[in-house]
Order: structure tokens, then sequence, then C-alpha cells
């Protein structure tokens, strides 16, 4: 037996044991340059990496990423059989404080289902909501008509054999990725409430919850709703509420205040309230008052709000930013274990074939989706 080899390799295996995957550390590591954790609301969000999974080398995962809203065991089933390192996974699956982890729990089951396959969960939320060209940015684009025109796909639409109506169908939103802002009707946008200056990294000043647009002329209702419709995905409809003494067709929209997921603390939070409140939910007696002072609310069930921005801008942002990360982390480590076999070293296998893997891929999950779907009658 190779006494010093059978060392090396315990000793490697042992440190793997409580730590997380070189990969796993630089996809952490972008996604804190472009959604800084310091910008998410702590007052009540839990943002970060909610789960570590220990490395291991003799089974590694692939150096790829499954982005996905929620954290449901759909997707979790799929980020296993993909061999994902990282889900980074726009709701925290862990809110608050845990008394027990049990196979019991749906959610909790998942998460050790990810730890026991060696892969790890970074949850954004309210920092990709805040940040400058984040989720309520990519709302501005969206109702200013940036993604208008181009094509979104939706679910099949098949017919329930048991009733008169459709099988429950799903926005699938898919961006032709030469969609630029000078596309978008004129106008400016601002931060609703801004981030505490304490709070906000350098080059990110505009960040804060919502946004507001105002067009330079006031806009048809009827012409943001199909940029809305276009830009999310929404296959059969757009929920929307408007004061009962007004027609659809008759309604001009000057400013439009956005925020995704549930946005009623943010858009109804002091100051005049937009003509249009572009958000995922709001409640019903919210939606009644905003209508009653003369304004239109466009609700489209909390993450049909959300789940385009990882298609149209997170994944492609990430995977830039992690490609160059990885690249150099991996020149680096390579060369210091050359170094070391150069001074009479002897670094384990496992290591040099961590980063030997140039390898690097981001993904959206094709399982992830809003609990409501819409049933069409037939």
């Amino acid at each position: 037996m190779n006494i010093p080899a059978t060392i090396r390799r315990y000793s490697a295996m042992a440190l793997a044991t409580i730590s997380c995957s070189p990969f796993t550390k630089a996809v952490v590591s972008s996604m804190r340059k472009l959604y800084p954790e310091a910008l998410a609301d702590k007052s009540f969000d839990n943002t970060g990496l909610l789960l570590e999974a220990p490395f291991d080398p003799s089974r590694r995962q692939k150096n790829s990423v499954l982005l996905a809203i929620d954290l449901t065991t759909a997707v979790a089933d799929e980020a296993i059989k993909r061999r994902d390192s990282v889900v980074v996974a726009y709701h925290p699956i862990i809110f608050r404080g845990l008394k027990s982890i049990t196979l019991q729990d749906t959610q909790q089951r998942s998460l050790l289902r990810l730890a026991q396959h060696g892969i790890s969960v970074y949850s954004p939320h309210t920092a990709v909501d805040t940040v400058p060209g984040g989720m309520a940015d990519w709302l501005c684009d969206v109702v200013t008509g940036v993604y208008g025109g181009i094509k979104s796909e939706q679910s099949p639409i098949s017919q329930c054999a048991s009733s008169g109506y459709s099988a429950p169908t799903y926005p699938r939103p898919e961006f032709a990725t030469s969609a630029t802002q000078s596309s978008s009707i004129p106008h400016t946008r601002s931060t609703i409430h801004p981030s505490p200056p304490a709070s906000i990294p350098e080059g990110f000043e505009s960040a804060g919850a919502g946004r507001l647009v105002t067009f330079n002329d006031a806009q048809p209702l009827t012409k943001l709703v199909d940029f809305i419709g276009q830009g999310v995905g929404l296959p059969g409809g757009i929920p929307i509420a408007i004061p009962q003494s007004r027609s659809v067709d008759d309604i001009q929209i000057r400013t439009v205040g956005m925020c995704p997921g549930s946005g009623s603390g943010v858009l109804l939070r002091g100051g005049e309230i937009p003509d249009l409140l572009f958000t995922g939910e709001m409640s019903h007696h919210e939606a009644l008052a905003a209508t009653e002072g003369g304004s239109v609310v466009i609700s489209l069930a909390h993450s049909n709000s959300e789940r385009g921005y990882l298609h149209a801008v997170m994944r492609s942002k990430l995977l830039q930013n992690l490609s160059q990360r990885w690249h150099a982390e991996r020149e680096a480590a390579l060369k210091a274990i050359r170094d070391s076999v150069k001074q009479g070293g002897a670094a384990p296998a496992e290591s040099s074939e961590v980063f030997q893997d140039a390898e690097v891929s981001v993904s959206v999950s094709e399982a992830d989706r809003d609990p409501y779907g819409i049933m069409i009658r037939r």
C-alpha cells in the first residue's frame, strides 16, 4: 500500500466534507457581484447561500447552474437528473429558523436530497428586485415595449377529457437577444423607495424597491396590456382591475408603478398612486381601493411577474460573469498545482481534475412554474 498517497487522498476527502466545490464558490461570488446581498430587504428576507452541499471529488457534479423561481420537488428532481452543482432559486426555501430537518416536510426533503447529491442552493430574492437592471427594471422594459413583437411561446393547450375546459396552461416566455432599450416607448424611470445609502455598494446607486415609469406622452392601456402579455408570456389572458366608471378602450396611462411578486407594500406605501399598478400579487381590498381611486391594477399571479427575468436577463448576465470568474480561478489553481509539482510536492489527482474542467453552463428550469395555471373554455 502506498501510505503517503492514501493519506493525501484521505486528507482531500476530509477537506471536501467541510467545503463546497470550487465551482459552487465561483457561482456564489458571481451572484454576490451581480446582486449584492446588502441590497436585500433584511427586515424579512433570507438571501444568500442557503444550502452548502459538501464537495465529494470522487462524485463530481457538472459545472452547471439551474435557475428557478421556486425550489419545488420537480425542480429538485430536474437538478439531480442534470447533475447541476447549484440551484439558484429566487425565492428562499428557508425563511425562518428551523428546529428540525426531516423527510416528512416536502421542502426540507428537497434540501436533504440535493445535499445528498452534492447540489447547493443560493437564493437572491429581494437583491434581484432592487438592483439596477434587476427584476423591477425588467418589468419597466416589459411595460415600455422593449419586448413588444417578440414571440413568447406558451404551453400547448390540450382538452380535458372530463370537461369543456382546456388543461391548465402556464407562461413560457422566450426572448430574442436583439431586444434593446432603444426600442421602448420614450419614458423616464425612477426608484420608488431607494435603498438606504449606507447599504448601497458602489455602482448600484439607483437601487431600491419598485420602479416608476413616466411616459413622455400618455399611452393607451390596451397597448400596454399587449406589451405585458407579450413580455411575460401569459397564454390565456391578463387579470386586470379597472375603475367601474371607465372603459378599457378609453383609459390613457401616463405613470406605471412596478414591483415584482407581492407589490402592495411598495406601490401603495405613501405618495401618489400611479395610473397603473403592475405587479404579481395584490389583495382584493387593496385592488379595490386602487381602482376606487381611479387607478388600474394588473396582477399576474405572483411568480409570473418574476420568471421571465430569468430567461431575459439573469441567465446571460450570470453566464458571462461566471465564465470569466471560473476561467481566472481555474487558471490560478492549475498554476499553483504546477508550481507545487515543480517544487517536489504532489497535489491530489482529484483537485487537478476539478480545475481541468473549463465547462460553464447556466440554464433556466423547465419544471419551474407558478402554482396557478389557466383553464380555457373551449
